[in-house]
């Protein structure tokens, strides 16, 4: 891979540099970064025994995100790219038994995360009858929010896979044609934007409304940044690489599939960061943006607001002045991102404006 970083080890955060460039603390986002550092070191130790060879241990989530916070998921799967093995199943319950005995909060009830995965339907199941909800999430969600802990190579195929099958087929036999934004990757990822937002109608419904509120907090802040940091790799691709050398064609092809892989090892916040890094038009937004994103997650990391938010009820939600704050940051930080990809006169408004919707 042509790249400085491996994609199982974490880069320098340009959030952080982000903080101290514009003179900020953000003191909940800083103590997150460390919080999830930290927690990935101790999983790395704890569980790299238990990976079997052909594998990798991946992480997703608030933890891949490098926001963890008091009561966070573990969300993890046992990735697969090798022959299948007995013993494949039971290496997954052995690492879900030790993370019990860790401590950690077990992923959701829908079954997405624990267990493991296998390659051959991440790769090869891109669209059709078979890409199911739960292949379609842990594939945009390896892209986008995970991190491997411990051997990568088996983590760093597949992802090279995956994207050299959405990077090839975007380009429908024009082989020496410049490469612009990949509009298959980019339309896979609006797919999952809004399914995450339809299913969440579906959700409250399965569970009577329990978590409501704090399941909103999150789809308004911390899944809406994933989704960005997804559009924001797809359009570098045409910014960064719209006149490389070889063009769509196979020197090309690989120069974008090693680039869409080195933002893979970038958590979303990292990759927003730099991009407004490079255009400082956008530094108020900036400001409200991540201001906004600070207090939410501090907001996350207190257990009494956490668990309060789980239990309020939709009917309560109106006169709650804990979820009504947490609307005013929802909106706080919607606005900043339709001016920095819809108003500001930058790259990314533009690249909106062209591909955002059509």
């Amino acid at each position: 891979m042509a790249s400085q970083y491996s994609l199982g080890i974490d880069p320098p955060s340009e959030i952080l540099r982000l903080r101290d460039e514009l003179g900020e603390t953000w003191p909940s986002i800083t103590k997150a970064h460390k919080a999830a550092l930290d927690e990935k070191e101790r999983l790395r130790a704890e569980l790299g025994g238990f990976v079997p060879r052909d594998t990798s241990l991946v992480v997703f989530g608030s933890l891949a995100r490098n926001e963890f916070t008091a009561k966070s998921d573990v969300d993890w799967t046992l990735l697969l790219d090798g022959a299948a093995d007995p013993q494949h199943l039971d290496a997954a319950l052995a690492i879900e038994r030790r993370l019990v005995e860790l401590g950690a909060i077990q992923p959701g009830t829908e079954g997405t995360f624990g267990g493991f995965a296998v390659s051959h339907e991440l790769i090869h199941n891109i669209g059709g009858d078979d890409d199911t909800n739960r292949n379609t999430t842990q594939r945009i969600l390896l892209l986008l929010e995970s991190a491997a802990l411990g051997d990568h190579r088996a983590y760093d195929r597949v992802i090279r896979n995956i994207l050299r099958r959405y990077v090839v087929e975007d380009l429908g036999g024009a082989a020496e044609s410049a490469f612009k934004v990949p509009r298959f990757l980019l339309n896979d990822i609006v797919r999952y934007w809004r399914t995450v937002a339809v299913d969440f109608a579906y959700k409250r419904r399965l569970r009577a409304g329990s978590g409501w509120a704090l399941r909103t907090a999150k789809l308004r802040m911390s899944r809406k940044l994933t989704f960005v940091a997804g559009l924001l790799s797809c359009y570098s691709c045409e910014m960064d690489f719209a006149d490389a050398e070889g063009g769509a064609g196979p020197r090309g092809i690989l120069r974008v599939v090693d680039h869409l892989a080195k933002l893979v090892g970038k958590s979303p916040l990292d990759i927003v960061a730099g991009a407004v890094l490079g255009e400082p038009v956008l530094h108020d937004a900036a400001r409200g943006m991540f201001t906004a994103y600070d207090e939410f997650l501090s907001m996350l990391d207190n257990p009494d607001v956490r668990l309060h938010l789980k239990k309020l009820s939709a009917e309560d939600a109106d006169t709650d002045t804990t979820y009504v704050r947490t609307r005013v940051l929802g909106k706080q930080f919607h606005e900043s991102l339709i001016h920095a990809f819809l108003d500001a006169d930058t790259p990314v408004a533009r690249l909106t404006r062209y591909y955002g919707l059509f």
